[in-house]
């Protein structure tokens, strides 16, 4: 004996439609919020000389398949080297040869973006649960 289900046809397009949602608008915006989040922490200790480095901060959202990634970085190219620097001079008032001030500004310090990205981990998270909310 066959059941007749009324309803099956609506039930699956709103799922369809939640899915949607779901990966065409909502992580979009939390990704783009937590990257904004993320890159304002990291822009107060970039180390700023002749703000070509903060400037070339930037954040990208890369689609690769099913994966949504979000991509923060500097276009610098001596971007690596400054973040990756030991930082001997952080709080030194060792002029520069430029006349551009000091080595590193009073809130700079080398590995600037990991240090954001830990120093903002529990906002983010926040962040990100309530924008995936349904």
């Amino acid at each position: 004996m066959g059941v007749k289900v009324k309803g099956l046809a609506a039930a699956l397009r709103r799922t369809t439609g939640i899915f949607g949602e779901i990966t065409g608008v909502k992580v979009i915006r939390a990704l783009k919020s937590a990257t904004f989040i993320i890159r304002t922490d990291s822009a107060t200790r970039t180390p700023i000389d002749t703000s070509k480095l903060i400037n070339s901060q930037y954040d990208t959202i890369v689609f690769e398949g099913t994966r949504i990634t979000s991509k923060i970085g500097y276009s610098a190219k001596y971007a690596v080297y400054v973040h990756e620097s030991k930082g001997y001079a952080v709080g030194k008032a060792i002029p520069r040869a430029s006349g551009n001030g000091n080595y590193w500004n009073p809130h700079g310090e080398p590995e600037f973006l990991e240090k954001a990205a830990d120093a903002t981990k529990m906002l983010v998270d926040k962040v990100v649960a309530k924008e995936m909310k349904l």
